[in-house]
């Protein structure tokens, strides 16, 4: 096998699929709506007095600020290695991310939840019911742009794993696409949910219903918040591969015509889209020792070459390994 056929292998054993472009595509597309969508829902509720336009103008603008961070992390995880980071910078993409998912918690749930509560203790009349639909009905429309380019990313990459369109968003190890799909996910029911509220408003008159839509609003944002939390903090602590993946890159391993036998195998995210491979071996033939080291090593360069693995350490597997079976 040569060394292209190896990198091959290694490429479909990961699953690579051509996420680092569409992924800040998706992230840009988002901050174009949800900077347009703030601007209007904070005339909007300005105009109207809503509660929960004012909670939607918040979230929009604490999703403004998030798609920032999302752009940072996806351009600082693609930072080549160096000597001070031989892995390269791929971790990167979940501190920023998840930078992202507390501006979520704090500027877009809380604000939305205490406003929602103010209300309700001191309320306000809404006016000019109008203009409140027209903003909210542009909104859906803009934000359903963005959720629709972030599905089509998520469902291209679900498919290369044989996974769920939402099973894909929770487990992928791009906390861009997660985060944009999650945040749009949340604004188009946001937006039901103001409407609603805004609704209620008009027909009765009180403005318990717009209260109570702002706080609902903050509980869903809420929600998404806490997901996206743990899953970044599970990245940055260390998450295996899948077993799909995992039994992916066993096949590859196994099938480099050096390789007898694999005891071990442990592959670990160290970035989107990027793995850390490390393994126990038996080789084919009987080498000496010097030929041993110098054949790990090439496999070892051979597997790296593949653009989804940052790093892979093999070594010999004790005599009393048992081999992995695919």
């Amino acid at each position: 096998m040569d060394d292209r056929h190896a990198t091959d292998e290694f490429d479909v054993g990961i699953k690579q699929t051509a996420g680092g472009g569409e992924s800040t595509l998706t992230v840009l597309i988002a901050l174009g709506a949800n900077v347009l969508v703030a601007i209007a829902k904070s005339v909007a509720a300005v105009i109207t007095a809503s509660a929960s336009l004012v909670a939607e103008a918040a979230h929009s603008w604490a999703d403004a600020g998030n798609e920032v961070f999302l752009f940072i992390a996806d351009k600082r995880s693609r930072r080549p290695p160096d000597k001070a980071h031989p892995l390269g910078y791929g971790r990167a993409a979940y501190v920023w991310s998840l930078f992202a998912a507390l501006g979520l918690f704090v500027a877009g749930a809380a604000v939305s939840i205490w406003h929602g509560i103010q209300e309700l203790i001191h309320p306000e009349p809404a006016s000019d019911f109008l203009i409140g639909y027209i903003v909210l009905a542009i909104s859906f429309v803009l934000e359903g742009i963005s959720f629709l380019q972030s599905v089509r990313q998520a469902r291209a990459e679900a498919s290369a794993y044989d996974r769920e369109l939402l099973e894909h968003v929770l487990a992928t190890s791009d906390p861009t696409l997660r985060a944009v799909f999650a945040e749009d996910a949340a604004a188009l029911t946001g937006l039901v949910i103001a409407g609603g509220a805004l609704g209620l408003h008009q027909l009765t008159g009180s403005s318990t219903p717009d209260s109570i839509g702002s706080i609902l609003v903050g509980l869903v944002l809420g929600v998404v918040a806490v997901i996206l939390i743990q899953r970044n903090v599970g990245f940055l602590v260390g998450e295996q591969v899948s077993p799909q993946v995992r039994a992916a890159a066993l096949r590859a391993l196994q099938s480099e015509p050096d390789v007898a036998s694999v005891s071990y195998l442990r592959l670990e995210y160290v970035g989107p889209r990027q793995v850390y491979l490390v393994a126990d071996v038996d080789l084919t033939g009987d080498h000496a020792e010097h030929e041993v080291a110098a054949e790990l090593e090439r496999l070892e360069r051979r597997i790296t070459a593949s653009r989804g693995v940052a790093g892979a350490i093999l070594s010999l597997s004790a005599p009393d390994q048992q081999p992995l079976v695919d």
